[in-house]
């Protein structure tokens, strides 16, 4: 086993951190400049790079954005390390799997809505860790521009052990739809289960271990900037996403050695090369390049106390922004439980095309458009002016429900929603999950009109 090493009694007594239901420390706050070690000392006082460091330690920093990004949204970390990141074997390709990568362009993207039924986790008798078990779905974009996404599923029943991966085409967000995952990255552990999500940005080294043996979830392969919290504008300086609630790991490392392999994403394509020893041997670290995760528990919604339905961007957590304001390369937004209380107004969504592109996930209970054929695990994909709404049984339901207030207690939901369009891989399209009878859920719309 491991040796694994964390901050420790050193890290209860910094007010910043906090400890999650696993009991796994965290420091909260989203963007700050957080400092920690595993070993009390090892942080240099007045200084980055000294000529020595405490303990025979390497220095080493991890930039997420160019020296010259301004300081707002630039984002470096410096790790002290037992050796460095260079120290392993030349990479050599690998097997694909069911992994793509952008261009999309396997099969003709359809301009029909679509959907898919959860993709099995595979039997034990096929050990399948998170790497081996991920699965693209659709994406668009160019990982060369550093524009656009990879959309994915998860679905994993081993741990990984000797094995590390990291993604240097973007950064990775994680919902877990099934089993817990816990994250062992270079600057500590995180652990993310089914109402919590993780993101592990370009470059950062971790492996996935599975606390409850099986696991299945979604990933939104960001190619573009960094995601961020999203301006709130009239809403103020409160709601949504709060950044306290943003967990940051403490320094926890492994010294260890023997064969271990590092997979990674570079350009599209998975590498493996060779190391000697787990990558994962930062004794120390500080700054403001982190993995993070969040309760998506903790999101303060926003909503009408009055009529009508406002637009879906009012339940953003996080926003990957292109050049064009407003214009997200793709935010992150949930449709958590919720109170509805709109007075003479039909109360889910409204039948609408839109000029962004939606792929949506469930995590678990119902989503209030859909009566049926959207289940946990599932995902659903509407592209630019595809028509999409509720199905017939809701329309009619919610067109002559008794307007009272209603809690929207079990269902959490998300989407996706990206500029681009989402070009589904040769997988998705021939995979037995897609529901092939998906429009019939809006072929009982009839003709109500009367003059």
């Amino acid at each position: 086993m491991p040796q694994i090493k964390t901050a420790g009694a050193r890290a209860e007594k910094a007010k910043t951190n906090s400890h999650g239901k696993s009991g796994v420390q965290y420091q909260s706050g989203f963007g700050n400049e957080f400092s920690s070690e595993a070993v009390e000392g090892v942080l240099p006082r007045g200084q980055n790079s000294p000529q020595k460091v405490a303990h025979g330690l390497y220095t080493e920093q991890l930039s997420g954005t160019a020296f010259t990004a301004p300081r707002g949204t630039n984002r470096r970390t410096w790790l002290y390390r037992i050796r460095p990141s260079v120290a392993h074997k030349p990479f050599e390709p690998m097997r694909q799997g069911k992994l793509r990568s952008a261009p999309f362009d396997e099969v003709p993207t359809p301009p029909n809505q679509l959907r898919w039924k959860p993709i099995p986790i595979p039997p034990a008798t096929e050990p399948t860790d998170f790497v081996d078990g991920l699965i693209t779905m659709a994406g668009n974009g160019n990982t060369h521009t550093h524009a656009g996404v990879g959309i994915h599923i998860y679905v994993a029943n081993a741990s990984m052990t000797d094995r590390f991966f990291y993604n240097a085409d973007g950064e990775m967000l994680i919902v877990p739809q099934q089993g817990r995952l816990l994250l062992r990255t270079e600057m500590g552990i995180l652990e993310a289960a089914p109402g919590e999500i993780a993101v592990i940005q370009r470059g950062i080294r971790f492996r996935v271990e599975l606390p409850d043996k099986q696991a299945r979830g979604y990933i939104c392969e960001n190619y573009g900037a960094l995601f961020r919290l999203p301006d709130l504008g009239p809403i103020g300086a409160n709601g949504l996403a709060n950044p306290r609630h943003f967990l940051a790991p403490v320094a926890a490392f492994e010294d260890r050695e023997g064969d271990c392999r590092i997979v990674a994403k570079f350009q599209g394509r998975l590498w493996s090369a060779a190391i000697d020893h787990s990558p994962l041997n930062v004794v120390a670290w500080h700054g403001n390049y982190v993995p993070y995760k969040y309760d998506l528990a903790n999101f303060n919604c926003i909503n009408t106390v009055s009529f009508d339905h406002p637009d879906p961007s009012i339940y953003t957590v996080l926003t990957s922004p292109l050049e064009i304001p407003g214009t997200a390369n793709v935010d992150f937004v949930i449709f958590p439980p919720r109170w509805m209380v709109s007075e003479h107004t039909f109360r889910p969504p409204w039948f609408h095309r839109n000029f962004m592109n939606e792929f949506m996930g469930l995590i678990h209970g119902e989503y209030d458009a859909k009566a049926e054929g959207f289940v946990p695990g599932g995902a659903s994909l509407h592209n630019c002016m595809a028509g999409h709404g509720p199905d017939t049984e809701t329309f009619e339901r919610a067109s002559n429900a008794e307007l009272k207030p209603v809690y929207l207690g079990d269902t959490l939901a998300f989407m996706f929603e990206t500029r681009f369009v989402c070009q589904p891989t040769k997988f998705a399209m021939e995979s037995s999950e897609l529901d092939h009878q998906y429009f019939e859920c809006w072929q009982g719309l009839r003709k109500k009109f009367k003059t």
